[in-house]
This record gives structure tokens, sequence and C-alpha cells, in this order.
């Protein structure tokens, strides 16, 4: 299936992923903080298991599982004209997406974002996420 399409490499993937991340702080800057804020609670707490480290992990998975799920691409991805793909051709299903976009980032990012790095040096041009779920990011035709 992917023979069809442009796989997009690193540097495209990791302009949309720094716009999302922008797009996540914003949402967190002016929904969540405001909220701790106006119901007096810290956001200097540097605990992983603070109540706002949980909303903002919160806002970041759901922006990503939910922007893919239902649109193939997540705001960032639209701006630069991608999309993940099933590799099989398939619809992205559930499980699809909670495997890549939530296992696969959180494994991703427990290792310092070296794996963000493997879709420089991969052939297919597949991130560690898209290795355990079985798809790849396209440019848009």
């Amino acid at each position: 299936m992917t023979e069809e399409y442009r796989l997009a490499g690193f540097w495209m993937r990791f302009w949309a992923y720094l716009l999302d991340w922008l797009i996540i702080g914003s949402i967190n800057g002016i929904l969540i903080y405001p909220v701790f804020r106006a119901l007096d609670v810290s956001l200097n707490n540097s605990s992983y298991f603070s109540a706002v480290a949980i909303a903002t992990a919160l806002t970041f998975y759901l922006y990503f599982v939910l922007m893919t799920k239902y649109l193939g691409q997540t705001l960032g991805k639209m701006v630069f004209g991608l999309r993940v793909i099933q590799i099989d051709g398939g619809k992205l299903s559930w499980g699809t997406i909670l495997f890549r976009e939530w296992i696969g980032r959180f494994i991703s990012g427990t290792v310092m974002m070296l794996p963000y790095l493997v879709v420089a040096f991969h052939p297919k041009k597949k991130g560690i996420h898209d290795l355990f779920a079985d798809t790849t990011v396209v440019h848009e035709r």
C-alpha cells in the first residue's frame, strides 16, 4: 500500500510534531492552567502524579488519539500535508491508534526522545511507534 504514497521523512514529521506541541501548549495555557489557577492548585509541582501533570498529559494523549482516529492526522500534520495510514491499507482502528499514540509515544518519550530519530534512519521512514502499530506517515495526495 505504501508504494502508492510518498513517505514522510524525519524533518517533515519533526516540524509537524513541533507545531502539535505548540498547539497542545496553547490548549493547556488557555484551558488547563487557568482552571487550576482558579482552583488555587499549584502549577509548580514537579511530580509526575500532580494534578496539573496528569491534566496536561491527558491533553497531549487525547489530542493525538482523537485527531488521528477521526481525521487520520493532527493539526500539525494537516499544515504539512501529512497523514497516518495503516500499512495494509485498512482503516485505522481504535486498537491501532491507542497502541501507536499512547503506548508507542510513551515508550518513545521515556527513552529521552531518541526513538523518534529512528525515522531519520529507517529505510521506510518509520518511527518506533509506527513499527509497533503497523502504520506509517505519508504525504497526502
